[in-house]
């Protein structure tokens, strides 16, 4: 078994799946940890070793750590509803624990763990976020932004006791190979399908999930031991990207402005309904305050450090509705 194998958790995921695409397109030997039962189709096509095993079973990750010089944790949950979630905790926080001892147990010589900008702790309008920003394990804001910020100390805890591991924090991510239409995968394509898209005043900053997985090999090539560095791209508000969209694909669609205070309002009752009919949610409490919070954020540190240079998110939003229309059977395409 090759020495030279790189492991990526979460590899089906959206970020995993560009990251997979991107190691092998390097010639890189890839295995990814696949749950059983998993779809793994977002691999298709790709010269990868899928391993089936779990980051809350110990057992399976030791196996399928063996012969792994480096490796990518991105497995996690991400939510946006309010309240506490037990799941995400277990996973977020003690997956990326068995992750980090099964690293050191197995001698691994390089682990990056993909955190997030949301565990940063929220700081006020007028200062730039950047890495002098300490990890909020007790955010108010959501489940998701506390698990986040807890595993990331336990990896840099580690990084301290001899782990060479290094965090990169993404922003919120777009583009194309969204096989699972993340959230805001989710408003590009109902606007590219001219549905009905309602929005809130907001901004927030994004970035190309190929400059991410870019970042994310860059950190694991040239970061410091026990550094952060987050990984942004561009502020823009709810608006601009729908009129992106518009621009992109020379189709007007139904869109409204949803005052502030009614979408607060309305967010109040959502979750349960989102809860009860299992479907994808657009206004929650935590997603109008994420819309709402300081999000003026710097990648200098990994621009200086790592060579790090996103890409204009013109081109990001183009490129993903043109991906959505190339794998969606039965839409007309821009």
């Amino acid at each position: 078994m090759s020495q030279d194998t790189i492991l990526v958790t979460g590899a089906t995921g959206h970020i995993g799946n560009v990251l997979v695409r991107k190691l092998t397109e390097k010639g890189k030997k890839v295995r990814a940890l696949i749950l059983p039962g998993e779809d793994a189709s977002p691999l298709n096509g790709l010269d990868v070793e899928q391993v089936q095993g779990d980051v809350l079973d110990l057992s399976s990750l030791w196996e399928s750590f063996q012969g792994v010089r480096s490796v990518f944790h991105l497995a996690g949950i991400i939510s946006i509803m309010p309240g506490e979630n037990p799941h995400v905790r277990r996973v977020n926080v003690e997956g990326t624990l068995n992750v980090v001892k099964t690293a050191l147990k197995a001698g691994v010589e390089r682990l990056v763990y993909t955190s997030s900008i949301h565990a940063l702790a929220r700081i006020p309008h007028g200062t730039m976020v950047d890495e002098s920003v300490p990890y909020d394990p007790e955010n108010p804001y959501g489940a998701y932004d506390q698990s986040k910020a807890q595993a990331t100390l336990e990896v840099q805890k580690a990084a301290h006791a001899g782990l060479n591991a290094v965090i990169a924090c993404p922003t919120g991510v777009i583009g194309p190979y969204d096989f699972r239409s993340s959230m805001m995968g989710a408003v590009i394509r109902t606007a590219a399908l001219r549905q009905l898209s309602p929005y809130v005043d907001g901004a927030y900053d994004f970035v190309d999930v190929r400059d991410v997985a870019d970042g994310l090999i860059a950190a694991a090539e040239k970061g410091k031991t026990g550094a952060s560095y987050i990984l942004s791209g561009q502020r823009i508000s709810v608006r601009y990207l729908l009129e992106t969209v518009h621009e992109i694909t020379g189709h007007g669609f139904p869109r409204f402005k949803v005052p502030l205070q009614l979408a607060e309002f309305a967010a109040r009752f959502t979750p349960s309904y989102y809860r009860w009919s299992h479907a994808s949610p657009r206004f929650t409490p935590y997603s109008l305050e994420v819309l709402q919070s300081n999000s003026f954020i710097s990648h200098e540190k990994a621009t200086r450090e790592l060579g790090y240079q996103p890409r204009p998110l013109f081109e990001s939003i183009q490129d993903a509705i043109h991906w959505f229309f190339e794998h969606s059977p039965g839409t007309t395409s821009v």
